[in-house]
């Protein structure tokens, strides 16, 4: 796939060296990469980089949060049996966890559930509904899920069942008539920060419940390791509450006293099995994203997300590291299903070339593993570029999950084609849906006609958004050690992509990896200095810059751990040749 660059514009020179005075003589890219932030200003630089968990909003800020405390207060005082429902997802998952062990430190009366995937779909479920009544829980609080569940409510509420939900999805026209729904999205409510994570409401719910009540039997603060794997997961910005949230969850987790969190670890081969505690260097969204959340959501995609929750809890050693090899199975599993429904996709193109010529992709098949869609939907992104949605049968209906390119809201595309959904649910950036056999192909025309609409010409290309333009030479250990306190990145703080011009590979550049697709590269630029890197994907053009052919590098910095030794690393994100 061939990107097109967009290089930042930088900012004012003269706020740059103000800025740059103000910080210590920060170097001025990084006061321009500030900037581009919006951090301005001695005040709010000193805020980003120093996340104080004193600047968290004052949960009572949030609609309903006030009668929400009163019910589980009630709740509590008369003995009622709670059930902690959750989404089968991480976010999910992590939010059961969070509240789960938070109440279960002072309360016993506890119960969790986790709807299947398969045979109960996304949100708040009937199943759901009669299993709290007939296990006689009274209350019932809904995690990362239920801002949608009208009829849901309804049917709960004619068995004077209780809800609270706390959700962070988009609202829809109307609010399901529960006891407190907590969702800083909603339109009036006055919350400061409308990004939270699922496991976010659910920490600010706990939060309030501990502020009213002055509990000094549990610390909602030891459970940030939750919130942080929810936050980074469920790819939310990174800004504001959140990345305090993050921040401090990150740090947390590194030194993490909780079985399952610890045998997670383990088996993501983050740390060693003879450590007591998790004891690890450093941790980052990355590794959320790439070796956690990817183990907790196996669960309910190859089997049900209950054991991750089961995991999340564990106390004992023994137990949480056979739960977590169970998960790491999963994993296993759900990668193989991922290629083979991959493959599945990549026939179809070739043997329907029209497809191409789409603005969007919608394709469907009975078989397909309902668990793997929204990762194969990524995946078919990434080759094709295009808002895509791919679907498979469940219980009478297909239901699947799109995914949108930069820019592009794939929510309102859907909500264009809504009178023909049974059921459609997320946000810009993703969503779960369900549609009947009679309406399957009437949908995917008119998802076509909806993108064809709103998608522009600049949404149709991959970019690599550029930071600044550097030489090598502006990389010193004193700028890369400030760049490092831009962290924690994600979403709207996003790890920094810089571009270098007229760059030559050494000889001691080589192609490496599976059939020498990769390149791992030795380069100096005009200024002289030697620096090293890797290019995924780049083997291809060895031979041409062997030979001394100049070209330009956009790449992030990152570093090498080899043998206990860490060394400057770039990560290559694209490679220009010079004409």
């Amino acid at each position: 796939m061939e990107f097109e660059w967009v290089i930042k514009k930088q900012a004012n020179l003269t706020k740059i060296r103000e800025l740059s005075r103000q910080l210590n003589n920060l170097p001025f890219s990084l006061s321009n990469l500030l900037i581009q932030r919006d951090i301005d200003s001695y005040d709010k630089a000193e805020k980003f980089f120093r996340p104080n968990l004193k600047n968290l909003h004052d949960p009572f800020l949030m609609k309903d949060m006030s009668k929400a405390v009163e019910r589980l207060q009630k709740a509590i005082s008369n003995n009622e049996k709670i059930l902690i429902y959750g989404d089968y997802d991480v976010d999910g998952t992590t939010s059961v966890a969070l509240v789960f062990s938070f109440l279960k430190k002072f309360y016993d009366n506890l119960d969790f559930y986790i709807p299947d995937r398969y045979s109960e779909g996304y949100g708040i479920s009937t199943n759901g509904i009669d299993y709290a009544n007939e296990n006689n829980c009274k209350l019932v609080i809904a995690l990362d899920c239920g801002i949608k569940a009208i009829e849901k409510i309804n049917y709960a509420n004619e068995k004077n069942i209780d809800f609270i939900i706390c959700d962070h999805h988009t609202p829809g026209d109307k609010i399901p008539d529960a006891v407190a729904v907590l969702n800083p999205k909603q339109k009036d409510c006055r919350y400061p920060y409308k990004e939270l994570s699922g496991c976010g409401v659910g920490f600010k719910f706990m939060q309030a419940f501990e502020q009213k009540t002055n509990n000094s039997n549990s610390k909602i603060f030891d459970l940030l390791e939750y919130v942080a794997i929810s936050i980074a997961s469920d790819i939310v910005p990174i800004t504001g509450e959140n990345r305090i949230l993050e921040y401090y969850g990150l740090q947390k987790l590194k030194n993490t006293n909780k079985a399952g969190l610890i045998a997670l670890l383990e088996v993501a081969g983050m740390k060693k099995a003879e450590q007591q505690s998790a004891d690890i260097q450093d941790i980052t969204v990355s590794d959320l994203v790439f070796k956690i959340g990817p183990r907790i959501n196996a669960a309910g995609r190859m089997a049900h997300a209950k054991a991750a929750v089961e995991l999340l809890i564990e106390q004992d050693t023994n137990n949480a590291r056979e739960f977590a090899k169970k998960l790491n199975e999963h994993n296993q599993d759900r990668k193989n299903t991922q290629d083979e429904i991959f493959k599945d996709i990549l026939k179809i193109f070739d043997e329907n070339p029209d497809l191409i010529n789409k603005n969007s992709t919608v394709l469907f098949n009975e078989n397909w593993n309902k668990g793997i869609v929204g990762i194969v939907a990524s995946k078919i992104i990434e080759k094709y570029y295009k808002p895509t949605i791919i679907l498979t049968k469940s219980n009478d209906k297909w239901t699947g999950s799109g995914r949108s390119v930069q820019n592009f809201d794939l929510y309102t595309a859907i909500d264009n084609c809504r009178s023909l959904l049974h059921s459609f649910g997320g946000h810009k950036f993703a969503a779960g849906l369900t549609v009947t056999d009679d309406n399957l192909e009437h949908f995917a025309d008119c998802f076509e006609k909806s993108v064809s609409q709103m998608i522009t010409d600049d949404n149709k290309n991959p970019k690599i958004t550029i930071s600044d333009i550097i030489n090598f030479s502006d990389i010193t250990d004193k700028f890369v050690r400030l760049l490092k306190q831009f962290a924690p990145f994600g979403p709207e703080n996003m790890k920094p992509v810089f571009v270098t011009f007229n760059v030559k590979a050494t000889d001691q550049t080589r192609q490496i990896g599976k059939d020498y697709l990769h390149l791992r590269l030795e380069m100096k630029d005009t200024s002289g200095k030697l620096m090293t890197g890797i290019a995924f994907g780049k083997g291809y053009i060895f031979d041409e810059i062997k030979n001394g052919q100049l070209f330009d590098v956009c790449y992030t910095i990152g570093e090498n751990n080899f043998n206990g030794k860490t060394s400057l690393q770039l990560d290559i994100k694209d490679i220009r040749l010079k004409q």
